[in-house]
């Protein structure tokens, strides 16, 4: 079973999805919960209790992921995964049945869930029910089965044992990322409704003018207090966190580590220029001030944990007897991890959960997409479980105080094997160097172009060309207008004289909102480009993305340290990975069952009579193929 979908179960989402059976939502294993009325055909007995066909085809109507397939590989792994939910809902629901849930209880969520449908009249409500397969009736004992999951569940967690000071401070020390104050920064802001102007303003602040002056003068946001981004206290600004800026233009801001200057960004139509005049950075907050938060995290994982063993131990006691063959489900072993034996359905558990796959159904047809599901995410997720099954073994074997469940624990562990990585300097800048074309700028603009087959025109239009019109001006002034639109300077359609013209001199005039070039010889033609929207080719510092490029090694190094962590703990557990065999198994299985073509029978020639007259005491069905 998914683990995850059960610890959601098991605490305290349970009343929440009580409601999916008016507005349903699939949850892998458990959203079955709520399926329809417990009549119709029996198909298979948990522990003596029925299932029937209906169940399990609600479970696979009330999805696309389940409902994609019933064909090949897919088909039958989406079909394991509809029953073993089912499955698994009667164990629950058979293990809670001894508590005591009052019909009160059960009348207060009916109406809660009827008043937050707007369904308090009854014939809208009767007929919402039977839309869903459910009476009144049958549909307060799917409630009154839920509570007495909640009630079972808070039994089992008010049981889980208190964490320990040790288990709080290593859970403390590995997640320290979670206890961070937000980085922060002291700055002011321009706010300009014209980029031109926005240009402008920066070229002046880069001259060394007074950033609140201008702001003061020009800025649309904050200009009572020279473009602080914070309230001014004492003539200082506040510092503020980067969601108190556009997202762009915080990026951009928070890139600037060692304070500066950001270009104009442009964001919801407005242009953006900010000063950093100091950079405070994210800190970790002391273990005695976050000491009750970190408690209540631990709690839960120990919670979780208790909820995952007794689960276990239903499944493993189950007694299941399939009453129809079309729903008999294959379950085997996909690994062994010591003397644990992992069944397949957690591997397929995560595959309909995975938002990968279900993407990959939007893309591919169900048979394709089967192929793939077994090529590549099926091993990756077997690998995974494997590690899961072996994390308790390695926790235990190494004396850590660490808490949860074998996901929770796997997880841990990955963190507590990367604790002690670092990034240094020369692994920022070695990765800078490596990476540089990331952090380059393309020399880009919009360039319209102007031939003249006369230089002394060209030389005129290029002088009085007032800004206005260029496709209009050059046209009467007897050129030849191509509208090249938005090309980088490397770009084919332009000539490397007329790119050079363009990015790689000074001399471009200005004219309206953009500017000309020189005049460029061409053969015996003569161009004249207009130019908007010029941007130069750059390389953002080091300084600029340094933080950015030392978070993502960081990230990198510690997942790769965590995984070799475990690897190297796994040495002696005893793991066989059955996957391969599993995946033969049920290819040949499928095929044995899939319908026997024949060939049709040769008509006999006319010179030739048949040798044995046909048998007319067979009827005409005698001979029909039965009926799967």
């Amino acid at each position: 079973m998914n683990k995850k979908v059960l610890t959601s179960v098991l605490l305290g989402f349970l009343a929440v999805l009580l409601v999916v059976g008016l507005i349903y939502q699939f949850t892998p294993n458990v959203g079955s919960l709520f399926g329809g009325a417990s009549s119709g055909t029996p198909a298979i007995k948990v522990n003596g209790q029925t299932v029937t066909v209906e169940e399990i085809q609600a479970v696979q109507r009330s999805n696309p992921v389940l409902s994609a397939t019933t064909e090949g590989t897919l088909g039958d792994d989406l079909k394991t995964v509809a029953v073993e939910s089912r499955i698994e809902n009667a164990l629950l629901k058979a293990a809670s049945s001894d508590e005591n849930v009052t019909r009160a209880e059960v009348n207060t969520q009916v109406n809660q869930v009827r008043k937050s449908n707007n369904l308090t009249d009854n014939k809208a409500w009767v007929d919402r029910l039977a839309q869903i397969g459910f009476t009144d009736a049958s549909y307060r004992e799917e409630v009154r089965s839920g509570l007495a999951v909640q009630k079972k569940q808070k039994a089992i967690t008010d049981a889980a044992p208190k964490p320990t000071d040790a288990q709080l401070q290593m859970y403390y020390d590995l997640n320290k990322d979670q206890y961070k104050d937000e980085a922060r920064i002291v700055g002011r802001e321009i706010v300009v409704s014209d980029k031109a102007k926005a240009t402008a303003l920066l070229a002046q602040l880069k001259g060394g003018s007074d950033f609140a002056a201008l702001a003061s003068a020009n800025s649309s946001e904050f200009k009572d207090r020279g473009g602080a981004l914070g309230p001014v206290t004492g003539g200082k600004p506040a510092a503020v966190a980067q969601a108190a800026l556009p997202s762009e233009v915080g990026a951009a801001a928070f890139a600037l580590t060692s304070g500066g200057l950001t270009d104009v960004i442009a964001s919801g139509g407005k242009f953006y220029i900010v000063k950093v005049e100091q950079f405070l950075p994210a800190t970790t907050k002391p273990f005695a001030s976050v000491k009750s938060q970190v408690s209540e995290q631990v709690t839960q994982l120990l919670k979780t944990a208790a909820a995952e063993q007794w689960f276990d131990g239903l499944r493993k006691n189950a007694k299941i007897e399939f009453l129809l063959p079309a729903w008999k489900i294959n379950n085997p072993t996909v690994a062994v991890v010591g003397q644990q034996q992992v069944p397949y359905t957690d591997v397929l558990s995560g595959v309909v959960s995975n938002q990968q796959f279900a993407s990959l159904l939007q893309q591919v047809p169900a048979d394709q997409a089967g192929t793939l599901v077994n090529q590549f995410l099926k091993p990756g997720l077997t690998d995974q479980v494997i590690e899961q099954y072996a994390a308790p073994k390695i926790v235990t074997d190494n004396k850590l105080p660490l808490v949860g469940s074998r996901a929770n624990l796997a997880q841990q562990l990955a963190l507590y094997g990367s604790r002690n990585v670092s990034v240094s300097d020369q692994d920022v800048i070695k990765n800078y160097q490596t990476n540089i074309a990331t952090y380059t700028t393309k020399a880009s603009a919009t360039i319209s172009e102007a031939v003249f087959t006369d230089r002394a025109k060209a030389l005129a239009f290029r002088q009085n060309f007032d800004g206005k019109n260029f496709v209009q001006a050059a046209s009467k002034a007897g050129g030849t207008v191509s509208e090249r639109g938005n090309l980088a300077a490397d770009d084919a359609k332009l000539s490397p004289a007329l790119s050079k013209a363009i990015f790689a001199t000074a001399s471009l005039r200005p004219a309206g909102e953009g500017s000309v070039t020189d005049v460029i010889e061409n053969g015996k033609n003569y161009s004249v480009a207009y130019v908007t929207d010029l941007v130069r080719a750059s390389v953002k510092p080091l300084k600029e993305v340094e933080a950015m490029i030392r978070s993502q090694l960081l990230a990198q190094k510690r997942s790769e340290a965590g995984q070799a962590y475990i690897k190297a703990q796994m040495k002696d557990i005893k793991v066989e990975n059955k996957l391969s065999a599993v995946l033969a198994a049920q290819e040949k299985r499928l095929a044995a069952a899939a319908p026997k073509t024949t060939a049709p029978a040769t008509t006999p020639a006319a010179t030739q009579p048949a040798t044995t007259a046909p048998d007319t005491t067979k009827s005409s069905t005698d001979s029909a193929p039965a009926k799967p």
